[in-house]
């Protein structure tokens, strides 16, 4: 009998005897929880009501141990977060104990706590998904290259598989290239072929803060429609950035060809992917940048900073197209590969890159880690 451990910062929310969390990452969980007899969840709880972008865990034996949230971003949340953490160590030491197959989830400060807990059971089945950026090169906070460093260390973590995204050289033997998955082998289709001396249709998926840089997106489309492209940008998702993106838009005048749609299902993205000819992701840092993977799934041509594993993903140029974070820099690059002929074979291999990762393949994937 498994009984499964999930170590998680991701705030939950109870309703109706189930429990709710952010619906990218629960999505992916539910795919580990079919193969699972007992889950226990270690977290943090929010007493808000359930919004569009949450959804319920998929089990029907659930144990849920309550732990603080911890921050560090004042002086007053550093310091209820240190009283808290001797008490979060004795919850996630006693739920260890209980479990035999122990998940981190990383990077964050519990799975920060979490990578020092697992130390205590060698013997123990043990994954972790760091779902951030492992480029080894990439500008972190401490706290994060601590735990990178914990995971990678096999004297201190033993018996355990670490999944991070892209391949970096020089890795030590747990840690286990790996993906994220959104659409099913039969949600596979013929990529569209485009039409690319028509209106250029961008869209923008991701949360509206500075982390993903969507008025950077903004200004990109203002500056090819500038210099005479004939483009238009849809921003899905919601964020800190919304009221002042909007007044962007409004002063400048835009709304002709700038759009925010705000949150929207994957349904209604999907059916916007099959026809758009791009997708701006502009980003910060990234771990596996889903919109990135998702767009090409049908076709969309990625055009994104070279960021985490985006280099990767992209076959350094030949499936999308790598910017720099600047406007005049991204625009002129966009425009030297606006052929019609390059741009659909570049489609192409795109959509046949990213039909290989589905969610049938992740599932049977999660399955030899659950079984090995």
């Amino acid at each position: 009998m498994v009984k499964f451990l999930i170590i998680t910062h991701v705030l939950h929310k109870s309703n109706a005897k189930q429990w709710y969390a952010y619906a990218p990452y629960v999505r992916e969980m539910n795919l580990w929880l079919k193969h699972i007899d007992e889950v226990e969840i270690v977290a943090p709880i929010i007493d808000t009501s359930i919004s569009e972008i949450d959804i319920a865990y998929q089990h029907d034996n659930i144990k849920f141990t309550q732990i603080p949230a911890i921050a560090f971003i004042n002086f007053s949340s550093g310091l209820k977060s240190l009283l808290a953490i001797p008490f979060i160590l004795f919850r996630l030491f006693r739920a260890c104990k209980r479990a035999n197959h122990i998940h981190l989830r990383c990077p964050g400060n519990i799975g920060l706590l979490g990578c020092f807990v697992q130390i205590c059971f060698p013997k123990k089945i043990k994954t972790a998904k760091y779902a951030g950026n492992w480029d080894p090169k990439a500008k972190q906070p401490l706290s994060y290259k601590f735990q990178k460093w914990i995971l990678s260390n096999t004297f201190l973590t033993k018996n355990m598989t670490v999944l991070v995204y892209g391949e970096w050289e020089h890795q030590t033997k747990n840690i286990k290239p790996f993906f994220t998955a959104s659409f099913k082998n039969s949600e596979k289709e013929d990529v569209e072929r485009r039409n690319y001396k028509a209106v250029l249709n961008f869209v923008f998926v991701g949360s509206l803060v500075s982390g993903k840089r969507p008025e950077l997106a903004i200004k990109i489309v203002e500056g090819l429609v500038g210099k005479g492209v004939q483009a238009k940008l849809t921003l899905y998702g919601d964020g800190i950035l919304k009221e002042s993106l909007i007044n962007y838009v409004n002063v400048n005048n835009l709304n002709s060809f700038i759009v925010l749609e705000g949150n929207q299902p994957l349904s209604v993205i999907k059916e916007n992917l099959k026809t758009a000819h791009f997708s701006l992701l502009p980003s910060k840092s990234e771990g596996w940048p889903k919109a990135v993977a998702e767009a090409m799934f049908f076709g969309a041509i990625p055009i994104s900073t070279a960021v985490s594993c985006v280099s990767n993903m992209l076959d350094d140029g030949r499936r999308g197209i790598l910017i720099e974070a600047e406007v005049d820099s991204a625009v002129n690059k966009i425009i030297s590969v606006l052929d019609e002929k390059d741009l659909n074979k570049m489609s192409k291999l795109a959509a046949q890159w990213s039909q290989n990762y589905t969610l049938d393949y992740f599932e049977s994937e999660i399955k030899k880690l659950l079984t090995k």
